[in-house]
């Protein structure tokens, strides 16, 4: 069993609570990890130890500060497999998906360091006679950036590269159901090489040092992915002191079936959407929306499909179903079905679980009434509609306040472009499903989904301030 203390300027700390929470594997329920339990005044000591590491970093040239970054991820290549084998057990991640997740992170890392050649400012045409206007970004100073349970070294590892390539010092919180992956994030940048303190972990209770984090006066800015709920709060707490806050949030994601599209692909597309993770991240397309000729012969193919996916162990490289997160996830999705099932939604496949194993679930005949049709499950579990027309598809996958990720598929490129740009979503794929990512893409949400994009320069952008200055090389006639 590993023992995490906190990770703070650049050496592990006792928690001043003296407390560990307990960190399971959902795979076998065994404890995996004891974690440190923050308290406000260790939360203080994080910040203000970015703070001081920060006016360091801000100072590194680029290709410092790209050497890095790169070091990070040739460490992490390195010890590919010992962080594999973590995120499983930590996570609930299948093999695959945990090989697939630390492979986007070296990615991530490397495109992290490509930007920090690129934080670029602007000159501006001045209108007064012997100017030079520009504008230059600077870094915000501490970044809070907060992680979910379901892509944790992904998504955390995406804030804190993005955020340092920028010129800022991190505090960074994974979810307290995966808190170990934020602790492995800030030593992998330790051992880099960024100075001690630039990129603190700490853990604990979100209910008791969430709002510690996100309200203290030396953080410039919140960064968070994690349910629509806990983004509310944020920003709203958040707003009394006008930080700025990127907020990823939930998903009721839509695939979009036309009547000409190849129906096998549609449903292997469809399968690998809403299955990967056991459905829990928030772009999967929980809502498979069919037009009416190609229906039946759909349902029938996607429901064959769900009954066949392999449910297995947490060393099973085959394994596509995982378990599910905790009890907890798992009673929310369960009463999903079973209110659909007790307002007239047809089980055409799953349904069941064993332990925090859940069935790959397909409902048909659901309707606008029932929790599945409009709220985030973040299981297995997909509802199929059918509709007449491209226009109902649009209005029902528009039909929701969410907006995070869409997709359809038709071999009439053209409508699928106009399909695109009438879809309320952050991000539209054609002949695709809705999960998809790239390091250097604006990723995010519209709506109830989010604020703000991560990836890329679209990150340093959101990780730096602008300054306006003017230079004056003549001497100007004041009127008085």
């Amino acid at each position: 069993m590993q023992k995490f203390d906190l990770f703070i300027g650049g050496k592990w700390v006792e928690p001043r609570s003296k407390d560990y929470l307990p960190d399971f594997n959902p795979w076998t329920g065994e404890l995996l990890a004891e974690v440190a339990v923050a308290t406000f005044e260790d939360v203080n000591d994080a910040v203000l130890s970015a703070v001081q590491a920060q006016k360091v970093w801000q100072n590194f040239l680029p290709s410092a500060k790209e050497k890095v970054l790169l070091s990070a991820a040739s460490i992490l290549e390195q010890n590919f497999d010992s962080y594999v084998e973590f995120l499983c057990a930590e996570s609930g991640s299948a093999v695959p998906k945990a090989q697939y997740e630390v492979g986007v992170v070296v990615d991530i890392l490397r495109a992290a360091a490509g930007e920090c050649r690129r934080v670029f400012g602007q000159i501006f045409p001045a209108e007064t006679d012997g100017m030079v206007s520009m504008a230059v970004r600077q870094p915000r100073g501490v970044i809070t950036a907060i992680g979910p349970f379901n892509f944790p070294f992904l998504l955390l590892t995406k804030k804190t590269a993005f955020a340092v390539a920028a010129g800022n010092g991190v505090v960074a919180k994974s979810s307290s159901e995966t808190p170990g992956i934020a602790y492995k994030i800030a030593t992998l940048f330790t051992e880099a090489g960024v100075p001690a303190g630039l990129v603190n972990a700490i853990s604990g209770l979100g209910s008791q040092i969430g709002d510690a984090l996100t309200t203290h006066p030396r953080v410039a800015m919140i960064s968070f992915t994690g349910s629509t709920e806990v983004g509310r709060h944020i920003n709203r707490t958040a707003s009394e002191t006008f930080k700025k806050v990127s907020l990823e949030m939930g998903g009721k994601s839509a695939l979009i079936v036309l009547k000409d599209a190849d129906v096998d692909y549609a449903v292997n597309a469809a399968a690998f959407g809403i299955f990967m993770h056991q459905g829990q991240i928030c772009m999967v397309n929980s809502r498979i929306i069919v037009e009416r000729p190609v229906y039946e012969e759909f349902l029938a193919k996607f429901s064959a499909k769900a009954k066949m996916l392999p449910i297995g162990s947490e060393k099973n490289q085959m394994c596509v179903i995982g378990p599910l997160i905790t009890n907890q996830q798992l009673e929310k999705v369960h009463s999903h079905v079973t209110d659909a099932i007790a307002k007239g939604a047809k089980v055409v496949a799953g349904g069941t679980h064993q332990g925090l194993f859940y069935q790959p679930t397909v409902l048909a005949d659901v309707n606008p009434s029932m929790k599945v049709f409009a709220e985030e499950t973040f299981g297995p579990v997909a509802v199929v509609i059918p509709v007449e027309s491209v226009d109902e598809a649009v209005e029902i996958a528009n039909a929701t306040c969410y907006g995070l990720s869409a997709a359809v598929i038709t071999q009439d490129v053209s409508l699928a472009f106009k399909v695109a740009e009438e879809l309320e979503s952050g991000a539209v794929h054609i002949n695709d499903s809705t999960v998809y990512d790239e390091p250097m893409v604006p990723f995010g949400g519209v709506k109830e989904s989010g604020m703000g994009r991560e990836g890329g320069h679209f990150s340093i952008e959101e990780y730096t301030e602008l300054k306006w200055i003017t230079i004056k090389t003549k001497k100007t006639p004041f009127p008085f």
